[in-house]
């Protein structure tokens, strides 16, 4: 099977590097050298082509390499699900971020239509363990590498509970104005449960039977305090309106998908993920990458793209080459950083290698 994959990369002025141009040929890539050379950011760069903030989660601002601040942009050639794109994205100094597919103007939703890319990055290695805030957010990439339609969803949810927000900090009693506001969050709320149910579903079921040395989980989304969640629109918008005056008295909305927690637990052991040992919990996360890798192949065709960043130093050598053999099996174009050569030693000539070295401040990269 053949996957998603960037042909060709150009980051100009982006973080640490001030003009650098990449070419790939699909199979998996292996980046390595000192830290703070700039390795990241290439990773960064190629998430970037998906929707949203991206591996950092950074705003435009950010992203300009200092410090020049000009602005930045990133050129990718891309093979999608039906053709080879031409995507640009990128921020004039000061300005928003914009999207270009093939020279035409588009939204960021527009390239998880063309693109489905995948991460696993040292800071979720505490993910089992901090607050349900980083979780859900987990839990929503996975639900939108599925659905892109769930960032429509997210953002249509997160609007209307702002505004309803701003009434209930003023103490606002209108009925109507909270029926109207209600309606939008029930619907919306409605599909982003749908859609992270439906993304558990497909990783279970890609785990049920996989050929793999990464522990299975299982998975669930509850409420507040391991609360059921409301799962249609219509009880939404019940709990929505009888928890009124609860909500009023804190100055924020508690009852909906924004308080959702996803739990997992370590199936083999029967221990919940965040009792696990450091190793568990990130062999979890592989795992769970793999999967919603695994699944996305069987539905649409094609493996999806995987960043992982700094992965192989939490893994034994074994551990090491049973992860690139099952993305070669895949077929999949992952990108994996590292700081030697030598982690990568079990991908041998299925993969490509590029060296990464800071020059006075500038990244420089070398095909290996």
């Amino acid at each position: 099977m053949s996957g998603l994959a960037i042909q060709s990369l150009t980051m100009s002025h982006f973080r640490s590097h001030r003009v650098t141009k990449l070419e790939f040929d699909g199979r998996p890539v292996a980046i390595w050298g000192p830290n703070g050379a700039g390795k990241t950011n290439i990773l960064e760069a190629v998430s970037l082509l998906s929707p949203g903030r991206g591996l950092r989660r950074a705003g435009p601002e950010e992203l300009a390499r200092r410090p020049e601040s000009l602005g930045w942009k990133i050129r990718a050639e891309a093979t999608g699900f039906a053709a080879v794109h031409e995507v640009e994205t990128f921020a004039e100094a000061g300005g928003a971020r914009a999207v270009t597919i093939d020279g035409k103007p588009a939204t960021q939703a527009a390239l998880g239509r063309i693109l489905r890319i995948l991460w696993l990055v040292p800071a979720m290695d505490r993910l089992w363990i901090e607050s349900p805030e980083g979780r859900r957010r987990f839990l929503d990439r996975i639900a939108l590498s599925f659905a892109p339609d769930h960032a429509e969803a997210s953002l249509a949810y997160e609007k209307a509970m702002r505004d309803r927000n701003r009434l209930l900090k003023d103490q606002v009693q209108d009925a109507h104005w909270y029926g109207a506001l209600e309606s939008q969050m029930a619907e919306a709320g409605a599909q982003i449960i749908a859609h992270r149910a439906a993304a558990v579903a497909r990783l279970t079921a890609a785990q049920d039977g996989a050929e793999t040395c990464f522990p299975r989980a299982s998975l669930s989304v509850v409420g507040p305090e391991g609360e059921a969640e409301a799962t249609d629109a219509a009880s939404l918008a019940v709990a929505l309106a009888e928890g009124r005056r609860r909500d009023m008295a804190a100055g924020r909305t508690l009852t909906g998908p924004h308080r959702a927690d996803l739990r997992a637990v370590y199936d083999e052991k029967g221990v919940a993920a965040d009792q696990c040992s450091t190793g568990e919990q990130k062999a979890l996360l592989i795992s769970l990458i793999l999967a919603n890798a695994r699944a996305l192949a069987a539905d649409l065709g094609r493996a999806p793209i995987i960043l992982l960043d700094e992965v192989a130093a939490h893994l034994d050598a074994a551990r090491r080459a049973a992860l690139y053999d099952e993305i070669c099996a895949l077929g999949a174009q992952a990108m994996m950083t590292g700081t030697e050569p030598g982690l990568f030693d079990s991908l041998a000539e299925r993969g490509q290698g590029f060296s990464v070295a800071d020059l006075g401040g500038v990244s420089t990269v070398t095909t290996a």
